[in-house]
């Protein structure tokens, strides 16, 4: 099957058949258990090969027999041969070089095989390689036999040079592998730390993201804005969300009188009975009509706020009564919590970089809410916020439709 010469780096080559990352191994892990120390077999699906030369190439030949050859006079040139058993552990079997460098394919069944090693001058390979590796390398040659058989111990058959011997001994002085049983509950047990590990790394970064708190499922899957307000308000979410529904309504419908009354919208009728709507209940104009409506009636003095305190990005000035207008809508959505959370986000808006006022005259006007927050967080409320970010050049607002408060996704 193979007749050349070799290369060797660091006395070793490899008969490999798993592509995955974690099979091989070095020579303790190979060989632990067996009796002599030049094939070591120990893990599945592979095979570390030894020689005596550390670096340099050597006659090397690979043999298939479709049953053993016999010990017969041929092998009396050989003074090293050990025999191991190997099953291939893929459809792909090789033997390769270290470090990557060149591999040679094995035509092997995927059944169990009996392995023949043999080698010779090691001793002499080893003694001229610090003179001369070319000559080194003529002194010593390995053959290599497979043949199905059944699974069996590895067996010293004949050692004579000193550099075996030595190897063996190694060997030998090893504890021996772990059952296929332990190998298994080692496995598992190993995976079953990688989960625990993940599990532990997804909650400390959700705890994080929530202010160093996990949310309750249902504040998980509240949606809306919920990024933004979770980000610059983490202990007040986790209060709105531990009061009653009927308490989130009201701070929802809080929220919106807030922006309002920043944006100087509370004065305007139209927009006034909006509120009231809202209130009672009552279906709302679409969205879009109320912003155009907004920007274009005279008696609504425009006024612009920053906001870059409170997203990411570089966000130019943006007009305070477009920003105020989602807190309508908001406040109007069915799910009492989203209500309540969007509607301070929209309100936080309009105050820009001023929001701290809003949210600490929201614990004022509702004690629960802070009740709520001490019980949430007894050691006292997380950082809100990460320092304001440098003001942006001066640039005009925003106007038209997109003038508006944008969503935290946004």
């Amino acid at each position: 099957m193979l007749s050349e010469r070799l290369s060797v780096s660091y006395g070793q080559l490899y008969v490999t058949s798993d592509p995955g990352p974690d099979s091989g191994g070095g020579p303790h892990e190979t060989m632990a258990g067996q009796t002599q120390g030049l094939v070591g077999a120990a893990l599945p699906g592979f095979l570390y090969l030894s020689t005596g030369l550390h670096t340099g190439r050597i006659p090397f030949t690979v043999e298939v027999h479709e049953s053993a050859p016999a010990l017969d006079g041929t092998y009396d040139a050989w003074e090293e041969i050990v025999e191991v058993s190997f099953t291939p552990a893929g459809d792909d079997v090789s033997l390769d070089l270290w470090g990557g460098d060149g591999y040679f394919p094995l035509d092997l069944d995927r059944v169990c095989h009996r392995v023949r090693y043999c080698g010779s001058g090691l001793d002499e390979s080893r003694n001229a390689e610090a003179v001369d590796l070319d000559l080194a390398g003529s002194l010593e040659r390995h053959l290599l036999q497979f043949w199905p058989a059944p699974h069996a111990p590895d067996r010293l058959l004949r050692q004579t040079s000193r550099s075996a011997a030595h190897q063996h001994d190694v060997a030998r002085s090893l504890p021996p592998p772990p059952t296929p049983e332990e190998r298994a509950a080692a496995e598992r047990e190993a995976r079953e730390r990688e989960e625990r590990e993940r599990r532990d790394r997804e909650i400390a970064y959700e705890k994080r993201e929530w202010g160093g708190r996990l949310p309750t499922p249902r504040l998980r899957a509240v949606g809306g804005d919920i990024a933004g307000i979770r980000r610059i308000a983490p202990a007040l979410v986790h209060a709105v969300d531990a009061v009653d529904a009927a308490t989130q309504r009201s701070v929802a419908h809080w929220a919106m009188r807030r922006a309002f009354a920043r944006a100087g919208l509370d004065r305007v009728a139209w927009l006034v009975e909006l509120m009231r709507a809202v209130e009672a209940e009552a279906p709302l104009p679409p969205r879009q009509d109320v912003v155009e409506r907004l920007l274009r009636d005279p008696a609504i003095e425009h006024t612009t706020v920053r906001v870059a305190a409170m997203v990411h990005g570089r966000v130019p000035r943006l007009l305070q009564q477009a920003v105020a207008s989602p807190a309508l809508y908001a406040a109007a959505d069915p799910d009492p919590l989203r209500a309540a959370l969007d509607s301070l986000w929209a309100a936080a808006g309009t105050y820009g970089e001023e929001y701290a006022l809003l949210f600490a005259r929201a614990l004022e006007d509702f004690p629960v809410l802070r009740e709520a927050q001490a019980h949430c967080f007894p050691d006292g409320a997380p950082a809100a916020v990460a320092p304001p970010r440098a003001e942006p050049p001066e640039e005009p607002p925003i106007v038209g439709p997109a003038a508006g408060w944008p969503r935290s996704g946004e």
